[in-house]
This record gives structure tokens, C-alpha cells and sequence, in this order.
């Protein structure tokens, strides 16, 4: 056993000596706080204790924290696309309205038109004639509205 215990020693000097002649572990130890703790064993050892012991929440909070931006980017994006979609049906709907609405619009304007024409037309013609003639009542133009010959077939059977 005491064999053994040699060998670790000897390993465990060896692992020290690595350590030693870092660069890096030279650097610290020659810095103002590598002094320090080298004189105050016990402040050092707190440290130690402290950092290996706190390394598990710090983990776990890092993790939490890269998580929660990984999730809120993903739902960033999902409701992005939802209200984008929301968005573009909207669109689509007022599109839709607006377009019924011009349909409506130039409908009555087309067949304000030819109303508007048509009595012009009609007006001109009448304006046409002289004052005798609209005095006795001839000369009016043929009617060739259907619509306005009913009135007068329909009084002609006695109806009123």
C-alpha cells in the first residue's frame, strides 16, 4: 500500500508541476490576486468551493436563458405568420368588397349613360320641331320604348 501511495504522490507532483508551468497559471499567479490567494489558502479554497458550486445553477440559468430565446424567436415567428395570414385574408376581403362596389358603381353609371343619352336624344329631337308642329301634335318621333306603349293599350280596354 505504501507503494501505491509513492505512485499517486508522484503523479499528483507531476500533475502540479503541469500545472505550474502553464503560461497562463504563471501569468495569474505573478498578478496581484495569484499573490493574494497564494497567501491566503483558505480565501482560495472558498473561492474554489464557491465556483464549483455555483457552476450548476449559472448552468442551468444559461441554459433557461438560451431556451426562453429560442422558444420566443420560434413563437416570434409563428405569430408573425399569423398575423400576417390574418392580414392577408383581410386584404383579400376589402379586395373583394371593392371590387363588388366598382361593379355596382359602374353598373349605374353605365345605365345612367344610356338614360342620360337616350333622353337627350329624345330631347333634341323634340327641340327639333317647330312650335306649330308641337302646337298641333304632329311630328312626334315614333316611340320605340315597348315599356311606354302599355299605358296607352291598357287605358284603350277601358281600364284606369
Amino acid at each position: 500500500m505504501a507503494k501505491e501511495l509513492q505512485d499517486l504522490q508522484k503523479r499528483w507532483h507531476s500533475m502540479m508541476k503541469t500545472i505550474h508551468s502553464n503560461s497562463h497559471v504563471v501569468a495569474f499567479m505573478n498578478s496581484q490576486l495569484g499573490q493574494y490567494l497564494d497567501s491566503h489558502p483558505f480565501v482560495a479554497l472558498s473561492l474554489l468551493v464557491f465556483l464549483a458550486v455555483s457552476a450548476v445553477p449559472v448552468a442551468f440559468f444559461l441554459i433557461f436563458a438560451v431556451s426562453t430565446s429560442v422558444i420566443a424567436c420560434i413563437g416570434v415567428i409563428i405569430v408573425e405568420g399569423f398575423v400576417v395570414s390574418l392580414g392577408g385574408i383581410t386584404l383579400l376581403c376589402v379586395l373583394g368588397g371593392l371590387g363588388l362596389v366598382s361593379l355596382a358603381v359602374s353598373g349605374v353609371l353605365s345605365i345612367s349613360y344610356v338614360a342620360l343619352t337616350t333622353m337627350l336624344k329624345y330631347w333634341s329631337a323634340a327641340n327639333g320641331r317647330s312650335k306649330k308642329e308641337v302646337a298641333n301634335g304632329i311630328g312626334s318621333p315614333p316611340s320605340s320604348n315597348p315599356a311606354s306603349d302599355e299605358p296607352a293599350a291598357a287605358n284603350k280596354g277601358g281600364i284606369n
